[in-house]
C-alpha cells in the first residue's frame, strides 16, 4: 500500500528552457516532491516513486532539451525534470485502490527505462512506471543497472541476430554498441565488426569486437577486405549507413561489403539518416518514420533486392517489462555487462549534469553517461 511521506522537497535537476544546457540546466535543492497522492487520479495507476541511485543519459534527453522535437516530446511545462532512465529504491507505489495488482514493494531495488517521455528522473526521487520496471540482481550494482536499463533496446536488436552471421555495427562504441556486441556474441554470431573513432577500445572485454575500423581514416563501405567477405547484417546505431549504401546502388558498384537482399542481407538501424533531427508536427513525424522506411523497405525487398540489402527500420524501445527483466537476467548470470563512459558517473551537481550532458550531446560516448545521483 501507499506510503505515507512527510518529504515536501528533494534535490533536482531543473531545465528551465530549450537550449543551451550551460544556460538552461541547473540542480536545485527545495523543488517539490511528487507524491503519488498528488497526482491526478489517472496518472497514479502504474506509476511509483523511487529514491534514485543513478540516472543514465540518452539522445532523447538531448533532443528534447534542445527544442528540436518540443512539439511532440517537449515537456508540458518549465521547468522540467529531465532524463528516464534510472535506478534507486522504491519508496511510494499507488494504493490499492489505485492498483490491486502492484509488481513491486516498498524498498525493492529497481532499474527503470523511461516511459512514454524521456523525463522525471534526474531528481532525488523519480516518478516511474512498473511496466518498464524490474528488481536490481544483488550482484549488479545500481550504476550498472541504470546503464543496462538504457542499454536495453540492444537485447531486442540481438534478437534479430541468427548464428553464424558476420555483422557490421556502426556507431559500435556508445551505449547501445558497446552491449549490443556482447548479446550479438552470446547468440552465435561468428564475426563481429565495429566502426567507432575509438577503434583500440573496441578490441578490449567486454566489447571484443573482431575488428574495429577508426572512421576518420578509413571508409568501411570501400574496404576490399569486406567485399572480398560480406556481411550478412549491417547494424546501424549512428546514422547515415543507408546513403552511403544508395550510393553505391546509384554509380553502378559491382558489388558491397553486405550481401543484397537477394542473399539474406539485411540493413537494420534505429535512427533516421540524421541522428540530430528537428520535427515540429505530426505529419513530419510520420513521413520521417513511417513513410520514407517503408518505401525504402520496399525497394530493398523488390526492385532493388539484387543490389541493396532489406531495409527495417528498427524501433526497438523496451516498453514491456518483460525486456527488463531478460535484461537483467543476462546481467545476473554474466552473460551482459554494464559499459560506463569513463568520464563518468558525473556526480549531482549543477557543474556534473552539465557537463554529463554535454558528453552525450558530443555523440563521442564510450558507453552509456551516469549521473550518480547517491551513493549506496
Amino acid at each position: 500500500m501507499q506510503t505515507k511521506h512527510d518529504i515536501k522537497t528533494m534535490r533536482a535537476a531543473q531545465g528551465v528552457d530549450y537550449g543551451d544546457v550551460d544556460k538552461v540546466m541547473t540542480v536545485e535543492d527545495g523543488v517539490p516532491y511528487w507524491s503519488l497522492k498528488d497526482l491526478p487520479k489517472k496518472k497514479r495507476k502504474g506509476f511509483m516513486i523511487v529514491k534514485t541511485h543513478a540516472v543514465a543519459l540518452a539522445c532523447g534527453d538531448c533532443r528534447v532539451l534542445s527544442g528540436l522535437t518540443r512539439e511532440l516530446q517537449g515537456p508540458p511545462s518549465f521547468p522540467y525534470v529531465p532524463c528516464g532512465d534510472c535506478s534507486g529504491v522504491v519508496v511510494e507505489i499507488p494504493s490499492e485502490e489505485d492498483n490491486k495488482d502492484f509488481p513491486f514493494k516498498v524498498g525493492d531495488r529497481v532499474t527503470a527505462f523511461f516511459h512514454e517521455y524521456p523525463r522525471n528522473a534526474l531528481a532525488e526521487y523519480a516518478l516511474v512506471h512498473m511496466d518498464v520496471c524490474e528488481i536490481i540482481p544483488e550482484s549488479v550494482s545500481s550504476v550498472d543497472a541504470a546503464a543496462l536499463a538504457s542499454a536495453s533496446p540492444a537485447v531486442l536488436l540481438a534478437d534479430r541476430i541468427q548464428a553464424g552471421e558476420r555483422v557490421l555495427v556502426l556507431g559500435a562504441g556508445g551505449g547501445v554498441g558497446s552491449h549490443l556486441v556482447q548479446l550479438m556474441r552470446k547468440r552465435g554470431a561468428s564475426f563481429i565488426a565495429g566502426v567507432s573513432r575509438a577503434p583500440k577500445r573496441l578490441l578490449e572485454p567486454p566489447l571484443s569486437y573482431d575488428r574495429a575500423v577508426d572512421y576518420t581514416k578509413e571508409d568501411v563501405f570501400a574496404m576490399d577486405e569486406f567485399k572480398d567477405n560480406q556481411f550478412d547484417v549491417i547494424l546501424d546505431l549512428a546514422s547515415g549507413g543507408w546513403t552511403s549504401l544508395q550510393k553505391d546502388y546509384s554509380s553502378g558498384i559491382k558489388k558491397s561489403i553486405i550481401k543484397p537482399g537477394s542473399m539474406g542481407g539485411r540493413y537494420l538501424t534505429i535512427t533516421p539518416d540524421n541522428a540530430i533531427f528537428e520535427l515540429h508536427s505530426i505529419p513530419a513525424a510520420l513521413k520521417l518514420f513511417m513513410l520514407i522506411p517503408l518505401w525504402r523497405y520496399t525497394k530493398s525487398r523488390l526492385w532493388g533486392r539484387s543490389r541493396l540489402p532489406k531495409y527495417s527500420f528498427a524501433i526497438s524501445m523496451p516498453d514491456k517489462r518483460e525486456v527488463m527483466t531478460r535484461t537483467m537476467q543476462l546481467a545476473e548470470e554474466g552473460s551482459l555487462k554494464a559499459v560506463i563512459d569513463p568520464k563518468g558517473p558525473f556526480p549531482f551537481t549543477t557543474e556534473g549534469v552539465r557537463n554529463a550532458f554535454k558528453l552525450q550531446e558530443s555523440r563521442h560516448i564510450q558507453g552509456k553517461v551516469i549521473v550518480e545521483t547517491a551513493k549506496n
